[in-house]
């Protein structure tokens, strides 16, 4: 395993350091590594080390073509998730590149479509006269009309006979001695003006086709194919189409820091809504100390004053939900003082009422409840999610209440798979924060679990709030069909 920094406990800050100066293979063994030993967990921060180690296979791959692309951040995304598959936005994340891939090569396929058809187009003196209407893709039109055709009669406009109005013929002086033959002259004798003269105007429809090749039209114009300006327009369209030719691996570059962004400013366009969905004096309760509830609800504490209940979420996430409600940030030495500070503002110091309860009191204070809150670790396609331990008891005992259950996600956490396993997404963590492995006896006799993730049904959640928008639970289909490719939804299948 590559080496991590000396003296630092291995993190996602060490592993972001440790970029710079590993090569490829040596970073994505130790992202594998840091994975599989749960030094790097839940979805932010595996999402951010995923596409930065994204951002750097793809920015060192020599062979800039799509196919190749494609193949290899599906090499590196196939052991990324096997390493910790339970990491739903490990996977997500690598769809997501791979779907920016895919997008840019469909991008450079249609340049190149119009590239073709610029050249393929005819530019020489003549060429469009001598091509005539194949050029447009229409059959030729004989003017060989057998007489007995209705069309040499004038058949195709029966109006001038039964209206009677006079027909324009050339030579005709006297239209009342003509007979109905004589209503419209042949088509076989417009060829005739062929040697220079203009044709007389003619009311037929099939006159269009008998113009002259060559020679000057009526109005004094110069013919289509003697037209001086078709070989310098044809020069300056190919020099377009080449100019237009796409740098796939600069754009897919600039897709996945525009993913980054994304990751960096999801909490705030979610607390955009905030004032939309909390009103003063709610009683409002959320479940561990989630970052985009934090933020969501300093966000509605600027303008309304509501009471917080907070669940504890023991015994795997109350420390962190006491250090958060007490001081206001979160335990760590990986980011600057002064940014953590900022995004991690107490609630109290705000005016903010936050009350904290054991999870067994949730069922007894939800009847005075206004609104659930929670924070999903992954969403899965059918609206579904799963949240830490003890969603499920909240939101069930919040549909008991007829309480509405408010989902806060990041699209990034939005995944396409179904869960036809819901045991398989459930992570089970260390049994002896349940019984202490000093009580011999009881732990013989009884199997404990820790489950550290909850499975919620999507009947129980009413609403889902993302960094585009407010959705029900059953729309969430359309928002996985805009961001991931079928043909990416399995990555262990063979890409075509």
């Amino acid at each position: 395993m590559p080496s991590v920094v000396p003296g630092q406990t291995p993190s996602l800050s060490t592993f972001l350091k440790s970029l710079k100066t590993n090569d490829i293979d040596s970073s994505v063994d130790l992202l594998i590594s840091l994975l599989k030993r749960r030094q790097i967990r839940s979805s932010r921060p595996c999402a951010i080390a995923t596409t930065q180690l994204m951002l750097r296979v793809v920015a060192n791959e020599r062979i800039k073509e799509a196919s190749s692309l494609i193949q290899r951040v599906r090499d590196v995304g196939r052991r990324l998730i096997a390493a910790q598959p339970r990491e739903m936005a490990v996977g997500n994340i690598v769809r997501r590149v791979l779907g920016v891939v895919r997008e840019v090569a469909e991008r450079d396929d249609d340049g190149a479509a119009s590239s073709d058809f610029a050249s393929s187009t005819p530019g020489t003196p003549g060429s469009v006269a001598q091509t005539g209407n194949a050029t447009l893709g229409r059959p030729a039109v004989s003017v060989n009309i057998p007489t007995l055709s209705p069309l040499s009669q004038g058949a195709a406009l029966p109006e001038d006979v039964q209206t009677g109005r006079e027909p324009v013929m050339s030579g005709s002086t006297s239209p009342s001695g003509a007979g109905k033959d004589q209503l419209r002259p042949a088509l076989g004798s417009v060829s005739s003006y062929a040697g220079g003269q203009a044709p007389p105007q003619i009311g037929s429809l099939f006159g269009i086709f008998q113009s002259p090749a060559t020679g000057l039209s009526p109005a004094g114009t110069p013919p289509v194919g003697g037209s001086p300006a078709i070989k310098p327009m044809q020069k300056a369209t190919k020099d377009e189409a080449s100019k237009e030719k796409l740098d796939i691996k600069a754009e897919v570059i600039d897709g996945i820091k525009e993913l980054l962004d994304e990751l960096e400013i999801v909490d705030s366009q979610i607390a955009e809504s905030a004032l939309d969905h909390i009103h003063s004096n709610e009683l409002i309760l959320t479940h561990t100390s989630s970052q985009t509830v934090q933020k969501f609800l300093t966000t509605a504490a600027r303008k309304r004053k509501f009471t917080v209940v907070h669940a504890e979420a023991y015994p795997n996430d109350h420390e962190t939900t006491h250090a958060t409600i007490v001081n206001g940030n979160k335990k760590t030495t990986n980011e600057d003082e002064e940014e953590v500070n900022e995004r991690w503002k107490p609630l109290t110091s705000m005016g903010i009422t936050v009350i904290l309860i054991p999870d067994t009191a949730v069922f007894a204070l939800m009847s005075r409840i206004n609104k659930v809150i929670l924070a999903p670790h992954t969403v899965l396609a059918n609206g579904s999610l799963i949240a830490a331990a003890g969603a499920s008891t909240i939101a069930q005992a919040a549909q008991a209440h007829r309480v509405p259950v408010v989902v806060l996600s990041g699209v990034y956490k939005l995944s396409p798979v179904y869960p036809f396993d819901t045991d398989e997404l459930v992570e089970y963590g260390d049994p002896g924060k349940v019984v202490a492995f000093q009580e011999g006896e009881f732990v013989e006799g009884v199997e404990v679990v820790n489950p550290i993730y909850d499975y919620v049904d999507a009947d129980l959640v009413d609403l889902y709030i993302t960094n585009l928008g407010g959705c029900a639970p059953s729309f969430l289909y359309r928002i996985v069909a805009d961001h991931y490719d079928n043909k990416d939804i399995n990555l262990n299948v063979k890409s075509t």
